[in-house]
């Protein structure tokens, strides 16, 4: 009898999975509408009116306040919403159960959806600051390294609780509606609706250790030049060891 050798994927079947997963996400609509045009709409609604407007160390409210909202709208909607809606509908349709009796670990599968769903983020993130930039004279954050680490940790802190979305979510439709929950929730107290000023103080001393609070707080002080707080790295950092830790221990393939 012939034996058979099995091998594991090499590059080639990484780089052909990464291209499936991209042409799945670029089928999906609304997958595209939510995370990248609805940012687009918020910063082009209100840049002319806060490129005009100087808050802090010579900068505009566009730089301090628009733009890091958008950025983090961006991160969450995908982090929360989109990633976690193909994991559980590739796990509901059985995808995932087949590939573990495969040389295709369904890890393939999770790391190549976070590759696609990262350059998504980094797409609708240069857009929205090309438009900025282009349209209406933003400048580069003052703090361009400060800026760095919190978007990367940000990005950390948004998977991180999207798989615990799909670590819970037995649908697709449940997974989208968990994750829109989780991120209007988080927007509420992390100023998607309001700055912090508008919440009670107990509120927004909390909101700024939550992921989205956290995020937009920490952009806009990189962008203005100030000190980024300890509490904002400090909660994203918590919320991706913590957001990866439960969705270990809960996440199943089937």
């Amino acid at each position: 009898m012939n034996e058979v050798t099995v091998r594991r994927p090499g590059a080639g079947s990484w780089l052909t999975l990464i291209g499936c997963e991209a042409k799945m996400v670029a089928r999906d609509t609304a997958g595209l509408v939510v995370p990248i045009v609805l940012p687009l709409l918020i910063l082009i609604m209100n840049a002319a009116a806060a490129g005009d407007q100087e808050v802090a160390g010579g900068r505009s409210a566009l730089e301090v306040y628009v733009l890091p909202l958008v950025f983090t709208i961006v991160l969450a909607t995908i982090g929360i919403v989109n990633m976690p809606s193909f994991l559980a509908y590739y796990r509901r349709s059985g995808l995932l159960r087949r590939l573990a009796v495969t040389p295709a670990s369904p890890t393939m599968v999770l790391v190549a959806q976070m590759v696609v769903s990262l350059a998504q983020a980094v797409v609708g993130i240069g857009l929205a600051y090309a438009i900025a930039v282009v349209g209406f004279g933003a400048r580069p954050p003052a703090d361009v390294g400060m800026a760095l680490a919190v978007a990367g940790l940000s990005v950390a802190a948004m998977y991180g609780l999207g798989m615990i979305v799909a670590s819970v979510a037995p649908t697709p439709n449940s997974s989208v509606a968990i994750g829109l929950i989780a991120f209007f929730a988080l927007g509420a107290v992390g100023g998607l609706f309001g700055g912090p000023d508008s919440l009670p103080e107990p509120v927004a001393r909390v909101a700024s250790w939550l992921p989205f609070g956290a995020t937009v707080e920490g952009l806009s002080n990189a962008w203005s030049g100030a000190s980024v707080d300890a509490s904002n790295l400090a909660g994203l950092a918590i919320s991706a060891v913590v957001g990866a830790t439960v969705a270990a221990f809960l996440f199943r393939w089937d």
